[in-house]
């Protein structure tokens, strides 16, 4: 029987790293996947998915799910979950429920002001399984929110989405995220 997973964790917890290696755990036995990510992120190039630890695969787009036959592939992979709409995660979960595939889905929970993203919120409601991947803030505690920071200042307000990585965001734990404090 088919699962929706999700899973979660604060920037540089090694999401994208892990689901290449997933993908790469399949195709070693045999057996076909599908990558998938929202069009908004194009840090990487268009159909690319690259961790910063050097992994990088092909991928599709989820705006195309519905335009590919998900019953050719043995499991669906998709990274950067938490930008997907209500709508896209109903989507997978018929994709879980109909064609009985399983869908691993792989995001942050919430942005930079600790409010939960769209994707993030159905896949919490609708998963099967929910795995955190876990990382540190720079004091040795479970990093757990993601700051925004702007020329060195933590930064609480601004458009949700904004595309960045390590230059733009730090991940800490719920004290120094409160506190604003990047560093020791």
């Amino acid at each position: 029987m088919a699962k929706l997973y999700f899973r979660y964790g604060a920037m540089g917890s090694s999401k994208t790293a892990n689901a290449i290696m997933v993908r790469h755990n399949y195709l070693e036995r045999g057996q076909r996947v599908l990558m998938l990510k929202p069009r908004l992120d194009s840090r990487d190039g268009q159909t690319l998915i690259a961790s910063r630890s050097g992994l990088s695969c092909e991928c599709q787009f989820v705006e195309d799910l519905d335009g590919l036959d998900v019953r050719q592939y043995d499991c669906v992979i998709v990274d950067e979950a938490q930008f997907l709409t209500k709508a896209q995660v109903e989507r997978l979960v018929r994709v879980v429920d109909e064609d009985n595939v399983p869908v691993i889905a792989y995001g942050l929970r919430c942005d930079f002001r600790n409010d939960l993203f769209e994707g993030s919120q159905w896949l919490l409601a609708w998963a099967d399984t929910i795995e955190e991947v876990k990382t540190i803030c720079w004091c040795g505690k479970k990093a757990t929110c993601n700051a925004r920071v702007v020329n060195g200042q933590v930064v609480k307000e601004g458009e949700q989405i904004f595309l960045g990585g390590s230059e733009s965001y730090v991940s800490l734990c719920r004290r120094h995220w409160a506190q604003g404090r990047i560093r020791p």
